[in-house]
């Protein structure tokens, strides 16, 4: 006995379209709706960043800030920015302008009011740069920066806790990076007091892509002081850099009277 074979329905036909249809529906929708959670929980995310980023920063929506730096002097014109500097102070404009702040770009040899009021970034070579030099000295007593003999020997050598970390230019070189909140306000002070151009540079690159992990190092007031070292910067230039130590607490206190070579 053979099976005959069912007619065709109409009916039938169009009911399991409509379930196939339905599930299509169905499916889309769920589609959607997950789509729109996603952006929601990645919108929530990049605010949430965005918030921290400001509050590390100092740089709430509309804020000021002012970027201070060198001079340079062999440029003809009244005011030029060192390569380096400027450089940095490219990667620091980034920051500034997804924070929504506003900056203003000063030299270090200018009148400028005190700290504290507007978030600063203040970067170079302590021994040249005259508020970088200032704010060391007066937020920073455990660093000393040697000027060298007379023969430029041991320039820029910093003594941080009894130790002395000695530069060997184009290989081995330090910076301090430091995160500083003092004066009537509580903005606040970024500072990069390098050995060589190149070392500030490193400093703002390390400073605008781990403060995620900087702002873990933050104390009650967030502030911190951290040493770096630029590695092998005549091959890789600005690229290579090594957190040495957090001396936050070194650098808070009164300076050694000597030290001894960093290993």
């Amino acid at each position: 006995m053979t099976d005959t074979p069912q007619p065709w329905h109409p009916i039938g036909l169009a009911l399991a379209t409509g379930d196939a249809r339905s599930d299509l529906i169905a499916g889309a929708a769920a589609l959607v709706v997950g789509l729109a959670l996603g952006w929601l929980a990645h919108s929530a995310a990049g605010r949430y960043g965005l918030g921290r980023q400001r509050a590390f920063f100092g740089l709430p929506q509309g804020s000021e800030c002012v970027l201070v730096t060198h001079r340079d002097t062999t440029a003809a014109s009244q005011w030029s920015i060192p390569r380096h500097d400027a450089l940095a102070l490219l990667c620091l404009s980034s920051v500034v302008e997804r924070c929504g702040a506003h900056a203003e770009v000063a030299p270090h040899d200018t009148g400028l009011q005190g700290f504290g009021a507007r978030t600063e970034f203040c970067i170079g070579d302590p021994l040249t740069h005259r508020r970088l030099a200032a704010h060391l000295a007066n937020l920073l007593p455990g660093v000393a920066v040697h000027p060298g003999d007379e023969a430029g020997a041991d320039r820029a050598t910093f003594t941080i806790g009894g130790t002395d970390y000695r530069m060997e230019p184009g290989a081995v070189e330090y910076v301090l990076l430091a995160r500083l909140t003092a004066g009537g306000g509580d903005r606040p002070v970024f500072l990069a007091a390098g050995q060589r151009p190149v070392t500030h540079r490193a400093a703002v690159r390390h400073l605008v892509r781990q403060h995620t992990r900087l702002v873990r190092r933050r104390g009650g007031d967030g502030s911190f002081c951290v040493l770096l070292k630029v590695v092998n910067s005549q091959a890789y230039g600005a690229d290579v850099v090594e957190l040495v130590a957090d001396v936050t607490k070194a650098a808070l206190a009164p300076s050694e009277p000597k030290g001894h070579r960093a290993a």
